[in-house]
């Protein structure tokens, strides 16, 4: 079970496709997970760019939380692909990732 929301990951995507103006956002947005929601937004992270597939969902999150030594913020932000492979892991995992975006523009 993934430990962190789609809604979530969803905002994730969004703060970084506007790195450049937003990074702070980002940082502090992703730095207010805790430790399991940064490790699930990882392991989606991984699952996306092909490093695990979705059904190892489980051993990409331990690995995660194992192999965390630099702020995760920081790690995501050395990939300039990180948006897409967000999606690509929210997909793969049977996410719908349009609506989870659109959830967040919603007003409720």
């Amino acid at each position: 079970m993934l430990p962190i929301t789609a809604d979530k990951v969803a905002e994730v995507i969004i703060l970084a496709r506007e790195l450049d103006r937003a990074e702070n956002e980002f940082d502090a947005f992703v730095e207010r997970l805790n430790e399991d929601e940064q490790a699930g937004l990882v392991a989606v992270f991984w699952i996306g760019r092909g490093s695990f597939e979705a059904e190892d969902l489980g051993e990409a999150i331990d690995t995660a939380t194992r192999e965390a030594t630099i702020p995760t913020a920081e790690y995501l932000k050395g990939s300039p692909h990180l948006p897409d492979h967000l999606e690509a892991g929210l997909e793969a995992l049977g996410v719908d990732v349009n609506a989870a975006e659109d959830d967040l523009y919603r007003p409720t």
